[in-house]
This record gives C-alpha cells, sequence and structure tokens, in this order.
C-alpha cells in the first residue's frame, strides 16, 4: 500500500526562519550519511524517512559520497521519493553536497567547478529529480581559489539544478570571504552546516558572529557526536551500534572513561529535566537561537520520534547552563 502523508504532520513541528531568506527549516532535520546506503536495509530507510515527513520534518539532507558505498544514500532517497513520496516534492527541501572523494581521478573531489559541477549533474540523477533545493560546497579547497568554487555554486544555482548555495566545514574567516563572493556574484549563501555538539564547539569562537552578521542561516551536523551523546554507551558498545560498526566513523577509541564520564552527569541532568540525553543534548544546540535547525542521524524510528520530542522542553534555567557547563569544561 503506498504511503499517505499525515494530514496533521505540520502541527506539531516548530520552523525557523534560515538566516534573512524566505527559506523556513523544521527545528529538526534529518540526515542520511548513515543507515540509508547499500549496506544498510532499504525497509528501514523507508520507514524513517517516512515516519520523519509526518512527524514535520521537510528537510532531508544528504551529499554525494553519503552510502557506503558512496552514492548509494542518494539513490535510496531517490527510489523512497519515487515509490512513497512523488506527490509531495513541493512540501520537502533536499539538499546535497560536493567537496569529499567520490571518483578516482583529479576531478573526483575539493572543490573545483568541474568536479562541483559534475558532482551536482550525478546527484540529480542518483535522486531522479530536477533540482536539488540547496547545494553545498561540502568544504574548502586550499588549493582552488575560493571565487571559482562560489562561481560553481553560482553557475548550479542559475542554471535551475539548485535553489539556493550553501557552504559546509568553511572557518570563520572562509565564511565570510565565501558570503562575499556569492553576494557580488548575486546568489547570496542561505545557509552554512557546520559540525557543533557539545563537545565540539568551534563555532562559538567567530564563526556564528560572521553568519548572523551576514544573515546566513546555520544548520548543524553531528549534533549528539555520532550518538556519543546519548544513552546508548554508558553501559558498553552494543551490537548494531555505530561504534560496532566495521564501516562506521565511530571509533571505540572515542569512547574514552573521560568522555563517558561526562555523558553520565549531564544524562542526570537530562533525567531531572524529563529528558533522554539525546533530547538534552539537542535542545542545548538549539539554545543558541543563531542554530536554524539542527540534522539528526537515526538508525531506526524511534530515534526521530525521541529527536522531534525535544519541543516539550527545549528551554534552559541558567542554573541548569551553569551545571552543563562545568560538567564540559571539566
Amino acid at each position: 500500500m503506498k504511503y499517505t502523508a499525515d494530514s496533521k504532520r505540520y502541527e506539531g513541528m516548530k520552523y525557523n526562519r534560515c538566516g534573512n531568506s524566505g527559506v523556513l527549516l523544521p527545528l529538526v532535520s534529518l540526515g542520511l550519511w548513515h543507515n540509508f546506503g547499500g549496506v544498510d536495509t532499504y525497509e528501514n530507510g523507508k520507514k524513517m524517512v517516512c515516519r520523519a515527513f509526518d512527524l514535520g520534518i521537510t528537510h532531508f539532507d544528504l551529499a554525494n559520497n553519503y552510502g557506503p558505498p558512496p552514492g548509494s544514500a542518494e539513490e535510496t532517497f531517490g527510489k523512497i521519493l519515487k515509490t512513497e513520496l512523488s506527490g509531495y516534492r513541493d512540501e520537502m527541501i533536499i539538499t546535497s553536497k560536493a567537496g569529499y572523494m567520490m571518483w578516482d581521478g583529479p576531478y573526483g573531489e575539493w572543490g573545483s567547478k568541474k568536479y562541483l559541477i559534475s558532482s551536482c549533474d550525478q546527484s540529480l540523477k542518483r535522486m531522479g529529480i530536477d533540482y536539488v533545493d540547496i547545494f553545498y560546497s561540502h568544504r574548502p579547497d586550499p588549493n582552488t581559489p575560493l571565487e571559482e568554487t562560489m562561481g560553481a555554486l553560482d553557475q548550479i544555482v542559475r542554471s535551475g539544478k539548485a535553489l539556493y548555495a550553501g557552504i559546509s566545514n568553511y572557518n570563520a574567516e572562509e565564511s565570510q570571504e565565501a558570503i562575499a563572493i556569492l553576494s557580488d556574484l548575486g546568489t547570496p549563501c542561505l545557509v552554512h552546516q557546520p559540525k557543533y555538539n557539545m563537545f565540539t564547539r568551534t563555532i562559538e569562537e567567530g564563526l556564528l558572529d560572521v553568519l548572523e552578521e551576514n544573515g546566513v542561516g546555520s544548520v548543524a551536523f553531528s549534533p549528539l557526536f555520532q550518538g556519543i551523546l546519548t544513552d546508548k554507551y554508558l553501559n558498553g558498545i552494543p551490537e548494531g551500534s555505530r561504534a560496532a560498526l566495521s564501516h562506521g566513523f565511530l571509533q571505540p577509541s572515542q569512547l574514552t572513561p573521560e568522555v563517558l564520564d561526562k555523558v553520565k552527569k549531564l544524562n542526570k541532568i537530562a533525567q531531572e529535566r524529563g529528558q533522554k540525553m539525546s533530547q538534552l543534548a539537542l535542545a542545548w544546540v538549539l539554545r543558541d537561537k543563531r542554530i536554524t535547525s539542527v540534522i539528526i542521524g537515526a538508525s531506526k524510528v524511534s530515534q526521530i520520534e525521541d529527536a522531534v520530542g525535544i519541543q516539550a522542553n527545549l528551554e534552559f534555567s541558567k542554573e541548569e547552563l551553569t551545571a552543563i557547563e562545568a560538567i564540559l569544561m571539566d
């Protein structure tokens, strides 16, 4: 039986304006970095995407190299879009990126015009769509002039293959320069996608100020530090978890006693707030109103439901923030 979206899907989700643009993004977005690749179960991926949409998640974040193997997450999403969500394309923000290694040879990664435009074409073909809503430069290229990389984004938007341009993993200085170049070209930078969580806070050192000053939105990825900022690893490494997968990026060595001790202390604060550890971590990222949305990863439907549940308690008292900071800085 073909999927039909929940008629009340927009009633329970908060939407934030992305910078100074007309685009509204859901408080929680779904990323397809893991668990949607060719090595994963298609039916599970389909259930997660459809449930996310039913919960008001309209923003689905991909990249050319997501999988594994690279490209397979876009193929999976394209199949779900065609078979289940084809009638809802105009209600969705679909994004992709290019910057990391995707194919062999000198044109298969980084930030040249050749690579970015070819990557966008390939992504559209894999997903079976005419355009993405946002196309990102996934990382700055130290060996390609920034004018060329931003010029590629401008060309992609002007060609109709993307509606908006974005950047990801650029520091404050690089972002300021990229934003200025895009502005001069007449294709404003809509959004920056930085890594941000309780243990990764470099964007607080100037980047968020740059984005705010330029009216650029911010969508945080890895807000749960690849699952470390949940209760999943408090009693060891569960079978099938990200740390247990041979093809995952989370290594068991990252789960040090010091890190786990902090998570246990943070988990106590979460319990006092009536939240799960994951919900505390997501709400903490969103405490800064310059963050438009958080991109979550998920391996099962319940994790998406938990993430959307943060809306029941997004505010922190001064005492809570002080206690959290003391744990993180210890």
